[in-house]
């Protein structure tokens, strides 16, 4: 590589970490503020948690592989299945989509997305919790101090199997690709707000839209509610396929994985479940 690509490379990674410092921030002050008035768990507050310092490396580690290595892999595979072989006709379809549904206003377009996604990804995180998978998705229950800064503690191997996947499905499907950019900053959000130390339950919605008690089960232990509440978003599929699991008057307490060797930084969490 000449020191000139090396120093776009190097820029284009710096602008994509400056543009998640904005939505960063925001999500910083929001639920410092939220968890003063409706925490979960009280204790430290989320800048003194257990593992900061690792959740801080994954988030600017995470935003670059979605950038370099998700969008790569995704563009990949749909040219490959869909046989694409000039620059013009991939060009084509990730501007437009292809087929019935990329006709579809985009509002509806989004919706199909936000609803089909988190089906078929309530059914992968079933799957990441059975072996040979867990120990991949082990690393995003390994936080003992679960926080919004948590949502991005995720091995690699686990969002290509996931996400990647699922985002091929939808693309082949017909869905355009600006919906990923509509779609984005939701994800975003509600993955922190799930992850948040809030005491929110979404009462009589609570077995439809997924909130942070409900997630905040999920990260508990297995004979809990570590092996429930799958969905990421819609609470619905958990309570449909029998799932779901939030007691009356009860709050979660504890977090993280029952694996005293796990390793603490992000760069042993990459190779634990390769060398276990």
């Amino acid at each position: 590589m000449h020191w000139a690509d090396f120093l776009e490379t190097v820029s284009q990674i710096l602008h994509t970490v400056e543009r998640m410092l904005p939505a960063t921030l925001a999500a910083a002050a929001i639920f410092s503020i939220l968890s003063l008035f409706a925490p979960c768990n009280g204790g430290r507050p989320w800048w003194r948690k257990r593992g900061l310092a690792t959740d801080l490396a994954y988030w600017i580690l995470i935003p670059i592989f979605t950038r370099y290595v998700r969008i790569g892999l995704t563009i990949l595979f749909t040219i490959y299945l869909l046989g694409i072989t000039s620059g013009e006709d991939m060009v084509r379809l990730y501007d437009h989509g292809h087929g019935l549904l990329a006709k579809l206003p985009l509002w509806i377009q989004a919706a199909i997305f936000v609803v089909g996604s988190d089906f078929l990804l309530y059914w992968s995180h079933r799957m990441f919790h059975r072996d040979p998978f867990w120990k991949y998705h082990a690393v995003h229950h390994s936080s003992e101090d679960l926080e919004w800064i948590s949502a991005w503690r995720f091995h690699p191997f686990n969002l290509m199997l996931g996400t990647v996947l699922v985002d091929v499905a939808f693309i082949l499907a017909g869905i355009s690709t600006d919906i990923f950019l509509v779609v984005g900053p939701f994800n975003i959000l509600t993955s922190a707000m799930v992850h948040a130390n809030l005491n929110w339950s979404f009462g009589p919605l609570k077995r439809v839209i997924a909130s942070p008690v409900f997630h905040r089960w999920h990260h508990t232990s297995p004979d809990l509610g570590g092996n429930r509440n799958f969905a990421g978003t819609f609470a619905l599929w958990d309570w449909m396929f029998g799932t779901f699991y939030m007691p009356e008057n009860e709050l979660p307490q504890s977090y993280g994985i029952d694996d005293p060797q796990f390793p603490k930084n992000l760069a042993l969490q990459f190779f634990y479940p390769i060398l276990k």
